[in-house]
């Protein structure tokens, strides 16, 4: 059990570092992604997924979720 718990952390780690190298961050006040916390990252791209939502213009979100954006503000 131990060793697909490690692996799942790895895994999620992998994808929040991509995700945010994507994006342009590489590092934050010296200290490369590959050295955050799994907390560390998984706050990074929250901030990161809510500033790009608070930006998105409606007509561009798929409909699926145009409600639901007027709904939040």
């Amino acid at each position: 059990m131990g060793m697909r718990l490690r692996k799942a952390i790895e895994t999620k780690r992998n994808f929040l570092i991509n995700q945010l190298i994507n994006e342009g961050i590489y590092k934050k006040n010296d200290a490369h992604l590959f050295e955050w916390t799994l907390t560390d990252l998984e706050q990074e791209y929250r901030k990161l997924s809510k500033a790009k939502q608070d930006v998105a213009d409606p007509e561009d979100l798929p409909p699926c979720l145009i409600e639901q954006h007027w709904a939040i503000h």
